[in-house]
């Protein structure tokens, strides 16, 4: 293995885990009927709907996902 391939392979395994543990410290969307209706009215009148723990983490797990795809194919490119 080329330095080149041992470092996206590394990014690879990086981008994974963080994905792995992104998405297990969400929470859950369906929690029930009241946790719906109470939860959905406070993000929606409430005025740091943007700045939530949900709403900060799943912008990280856009940006993880977009990574972890750009490396699946680098690393498929340099495999090849």
């Amino acid at each position: 293995m080329t330095a080149a391939q041992i470092i996206v392979s590394v990014l690879q395994i990086i981008f994974s885990l963080a994905i792995i543990i992104i998405i297990l410290l969400q929470s859950a969307k369906s929690e029930g009927l009241s946790g719906s209706i109470a939860g959905g009215a406070e993000t929606f009148f409430g005025k740091n709907k943007g700045r939530t723990m949900d709403a900060i983490l799943s912008k990280y797990t856009s940006a993880v996902a977009i990574m972890f795809m750009v490396t699946s194919i680098v690393l498929f490119l340099v495999l090849k």
